[in-house]
């Protein structure tokens, strides 16, 4: 028994019977790959691979520390990924480079990303560093929320260059920060330097983890410097622009800014629904056009969330050997949503209202009759129905309502303009989402 497949035996004691079953027992440790501070798994399909990814690989990690002293990165391949990237690598005759782990994951590519107005601008910018690397945009920084698409941008950057024969460096703080560290401690800085200098591109995610930690920003300074004076090209993403990142250094902030900034903003609902669609065809997952659209209203606008509630379908799909319909999908999504539920008041869902409609919130709770005021004040009563805990005469008395009876109208209303109108129906929920996401 390998050391990869002794801390999987070991996690088996951790999780439910079905789960090991599922999921960790099809993992196959790839002890050619792995090493020191990377402990590499091959899995059979994307879905087994986001569901572990997103549950245990923290535990993973922990494991192998238990038993090494050292925490890797934890990496989970698709057979079919890897042979394709050795078939490539085989293929192409280039001068040999040092051996370094880049760590980057082959799904993440510009083809498997779903454009949309969100992500646009950062979405050509990193098309144009791929193309480019050094020669315009150097750096290129890349920021936004969790889950926006910064690391897959990251990645398909390095891949294609990979590709082409580049030494590229892929990495997270986390791991830089490691690494410098351990190399401190050995006394054996110059092999570090030698590591982080030499490539032609160094990839580094969530930089705003650098904030305090002064001796490693030191070392970056000057690893920043060297790169780029050698017109080696650097990349980097962070949750926030560079001047809001406190507790970094004002020349490296400065550094950050002198090639490109590209933001990352929220997907639109249409882009959430082209993402959701492009995860069910990478992993084979049948959905029809009615459970999509349910799905991008409920979800944040996170795409990993995306990734883990697919997985959660398909698990569950198998599990009860049930279809995926939209009365299922309602099923296993509704503690998730309930989660998201609780707390929410009154006046929470009349901002996102008001916002979303362009109607004044003095204007929602007045007596005021017009076309447009009525329509947001309908929407606000249904809404405050389905998401809070408050009761029809509560509803009547907050919204200067006759009585209970005239809530009952609206909500009745509502109901049957949803039942008729697909459209109406999306956006509802997407206001519903938007409610429950704003806390």
């Amino acid at each position: 028994m390998n050391l990869g497949e002794a801390v999987l035996e070991q996690l088996k004691n951790e999780v439910s019977d079905v789960e090991y079953s599922r999921y960790i027992k099809q993992l196959v440790y790839c002890t050619q790959d792995s090493k020191s501070d990377l402990a590499r798994f091959i899995a059979p399909n994307m879905l087994i691979a986001n569901w572990i990814k997103t549950k245990y690989s923290n535990k993973i990690a922990h494991l192998f520390e238990q038993k090494t002293g050292i925490r890797p990165l934890i990496e989970i391949v698709l057979e079919r990924a890897r042979a394709t990237k050795e078939k490539n690598s085989a293929a192409k005759a280039v001068a040999p480079k040092p051996a370094i782990h880049s760590l980057l994951n082959p799904s993440y590519t510009f083809e498997n990303f779903v454009q949309g107005t969100s992500n646009a601008f950062a979405y050509t910018a990193a098309k144009s560093v791929a193309e480019k690397p050094g020669a315009i945009y150097n750096p290129l920084f890349i920021y936004g929320g969790v889950g926006f698409g910064k690391t897959h941008l990251l990645q398909a950057i390095g891949n294609i260059n990979q590709d082409q024969g580049k030494f590229v460096i892929y990495t997270t703080v986390e791991q830089f920060i490691n690494d410098f560290t351990r190399h401190l401690r050995n006394g054996t800085m110059d092999r570090f330097r030698e590591k982080y200098r030499q490539c032609d591109l160094l990839l580094i995610d969530d930089i705003q983890f650098l904030s305090g930690k002064e001796a490693t920003q030191e070392e970056f300074f000057h690893t920043f410097n060297e790169l780029k004076s050698a017109n080696k090209q650097i990349i980097l993403t962070a949750d926030r622009k560079p001047k809001e990142i406190a507790g970094v250094e004002d020349r490296l902030i400065s550094r950050f800014e002198w090639g490109l900034i590209a933001d990352i903003q929220a997907p639109e609902l249409e882009t959430k629904i082209a993402i959701i669609k492009k995860k069910c065809e990478i992993n084979r997952v049948n959905l029809d056009n009615e459970v999509i659209d349910y799905i991008a209203t409920v979800i944040d606008t996170n795409a990993r969330e995306i990734e883990g509630i697919l997985s959660k379908l398909h698990a569950y799909s198998k599990m009860m050997s049930k279809e995926l319909s939209l009365e299922f999908t309602k099923d296993v999504l509704k503690d998730h949503i309930k989660e998201k539920r609780e707390n929410i008041t009154v006046e929470d869902i009349i901002k996102v209202v008001s916002k979303e409609l362009n109607i004044k919130i003095s204007e929602i709770r007045s007596k005021v009759r017009t076309k447009n005021v009525v329509y947001a004040r309908r929407i606000a009563i249904y809404l405050t129905r389905n998401l809070t805990q408050n009761t029809m005469p509560e509803l009547a008395k907050y919204y200067g309502m006759k009585d209970h009876t005239s809530v009952s109208h609206t909500m009745k209303a509502i109901q049957k303009l949803i039942k008729e109108d697909a459209e109406f129906r999306i956006k509802i929920e997407e206001l519903s989402n938007k409610i429950t996401s704003s806390e």
